[in-house]
């Protein structure tokens, strides 16, 4: 194995970490921002990239692409420089689950969504995977850029809310909001559909635009992404609530104890 081979396991339920143990020598990289706790004899590095780039026009390379995707420049190593085993502990950074991917058992490489990223063993290569197709690229979304994680060790990612893992069969097709992506396979094919119908185009509430999944391949699909929890607590944030402009929606209100 190329990749640094590492033990973990997963605590909580809604609001998970994932425990990292590692044998003398060994590393795992993070996220900046999702480290939570370690014990002693763990050293923590900042490293320009993801550690796998050579030369400064790599490193220059792979920070640019991060860049691309949204995130950080720099990534977090930490590595056990003592003698037994150790642990590193990184926490999830919202309501949601963690999944742990095999990326031997994977055929090598996941796509992801950009923002769900946690952690992995140490030589998984962290880069960006562009959507080929005109439409994908122009009417993506989230969905547009992606990351991709390359090697064959451990790597966590995050979702939003539930997560459901399915099994697609050649040729099989998904329809999903491009948001509710977590990641899939690479022997998954991605496209973006338009939805059909006028109504539902102006009415549906849905976007303009679905993803479209298919088979071979596996899917992780996410029950709230980010994005959605944000606008919604965004919405109820910055203005008046819907039904406050009518006499039952005051009377509502004084119900629920919001005034007097």
């Amino acid at each position: 194995m190329n990749n640094h081979e590492i033990d973990y396991k997963i605590y909580g339920e809604e609001m998970q970490c994932v425990e990292i143990e590692l044998d003398p020598q060994e590393s795992v990289i993070a996220e900046p921002g999702s480290f939570m706790m370690m014990t002693e004899g763990i050293k923590m590095e900042t490293l320009f990239g993801d550690g796998n780039e050579k030369g400064l026009m790599g490193k220059l390379f792979s920070a640019g692409k991060r860049l691309l995707t949204g995130e950080n420049l720099f990534m977090t190593v930490f590595t056990n420089i003592a003698h037994g085993k150790k642990h590193v502990t990184f926490a999830a950074p919202y309501t949601g689950k963690i999944i742990p991917l095999d990326l031997s058992r994977l055929g090598g490489k996941i796509i992801c969504q950009k923002d769900s990223f946690l952690c992995a063993a140490k030589g998984v290569s962290v880069g960006i995977e562009f959507q080929r197709k005109l439409g994908t690229g122009l009417f993506g979304g989230e969905g547009f850029i992606m990351q991709k994680l390359e090697g064959d060790g451990m790597t966590f990612v995050h979702s939003g809310g539930h997560v459901i893992e399915k099994d697609l069969q050649p040729g099989e097709i998904l329809k999903i909001d491009t948001g509710c992506i977590v990641a899939f396979t690479k022997t998954v094919d991605y496209d973006i559909q338009m939805v059909g119908g006028i109504k539902n185009t102006l009415f549906g509430g849905e976007g303009v635009f679905f993803a479209q999944l298919s088979g071979p391949g596996k899917v992780w699909i996410q029950t709230l992404p980010i994005s959605r929890l944000a606008g919604r607590i965004l919405q109820f944030g910055t203005g008046q609530r819907k039904e406050e402009g009518g006499i039952l929606g005051g009377l509502g209100n004084i119900l629920d104890g919001d005034r007097f």
